[in-house]
Formats: structure tokens, sequence, C-alpha cells
């Protein structure tokens, strides 16, 4: 077997199948007091909650054209995102977007305010994305990105965006923009149809 390379990301398994306190056999069952189904240690009474993932990023703007990374990892590898990724723990979601901003795409951003909040809970996720405003093009774009461009409003490759919380961020910015009043935009991406 071949070890992968240093930089290979597996996320954290959502099922586990052994305490993370004792190493005894997990079940699964409704703990007393609860009212759904959870990961118990019957042998040290461990119940191990599962919590959404948080997703943190910015809709970067410079001179009316906004940015997008092109993903050099997977899922939507070759697709074009708005910078975005999972919060750190011990980071706020303004400085997680920061962060996020600087690892793909290298770009220096004032962090506006809070645009989106997108609840994806077949994914088991939360999307904050903030607005914000880029000083300057200068891009240096992370090994996450294959590049960073900017692309005005009539160029944005609809087509080829990577997740539907990108294309609704989108979306809802180019409404705005009309109209120059930027609200938060609060609402949830169903599970996609199986027709």
């Amino acid at each position: 077997m071949t070890s992968p390379a240093p930089n290979f990301y597996f996320p954290a398994p959502r099922v586990q199948k052994f305490c993370s306190q004792c190493g005894a056999l997990i079940i699964q069952r409704i703990p007393p007091d609860d009212n759904r189904v959870r990961d118990v240690c019957d042998n040290c009474g461990a119940v191990h909650y599962q919590n959404p993932r948080n997703v943190v990023g910015v809709l970067p703007v410079w001179q009316d054209k906004i940015l997008l990374c092109r993903r050099a990892i997977e899922p939507r590898y070759d697709k074009w995102t708005l910078p975005a990724g999972f919060m750190e723990l011990g980071e706020t979601t303004a400085q997680g977007a920061m962060r996020e901003t600087q690892e793909e795409a290298g770009a220096q951003i004032e962090l506006g305010p809070l645009y989106t909040v997108i609840d994806v809970p077949h994914a088991e996720q939360v999307h904050f994305f903030y607005l914000a405003k880029v000083l300057s093009d200068e891009l240096y774009p992370g090994p996450e990105s294959l590049e960073a461009a900017f692309f005005d409003i009539e160029d944005i490759p609809w087509a080829d965006l990577s997740f539907r919380t990108v294309v609704t961020t989108l979306e809802h910015y180019l409404a705005d923009a009309k109209t120059g009043v930027f609200p938060v935009h609060h609402y949830d991406i169903p599970l996609p149809d199986a027709r």
C-alpha cells in the first residue's frame, strides 16, 4: 500500500465505529433526554454529536469585476468558484473568509458586510459569504487554485461554476447591483431533484 501525498486531504468521517474517549464500539440510538439518533458509547457513556460544517468565503470585487478562482482540488476540480473553504477552529467567520481569500487567490481585500448565509442541509454545511473590496489587481493563487482572475459581469463563466451556493450568491449580487442595495440574503439550497 502506498502512502498518500503529504497534502492529501481526508475529512474527518461522519460515521464513527469506535469511541474517541475509550475505544469501545459505538452504537446508534436516541440518548435519554434527546430526540435524535446519535453515536453513543455504552461503555463510557460518551455521546458523539455531529454538527454542520461552516464554509466561509468572499465575493471580491475589483473595479466592477468579480474575482474567481479555478479549483485545483476536488470536488469540482477545474471549475470556477468564489474564494471560500472550511472555517478553522479558533477563528471567526470573517477571519476565515479573509484567510481563504489569501490562500486561494493571494488577493489583498477590505472585508465588507456579511452578504449570504446559505443552509445546505443535505451536505451538512452552512455557507457564509462576505462582500469584499479588492485593493490591488495583483493575485498570487495558492496550491488549491489553478488560477485566479477578474471577470466582467457579462463574462462570468456560469456553466463552469463549482457550487450552487456560488451561483446563487453571484445571482443575488447581480440583482442587488442594479439598485445599489446589498442586504443580507439567508436561504437554503434544497437537495437536487432526483428526476
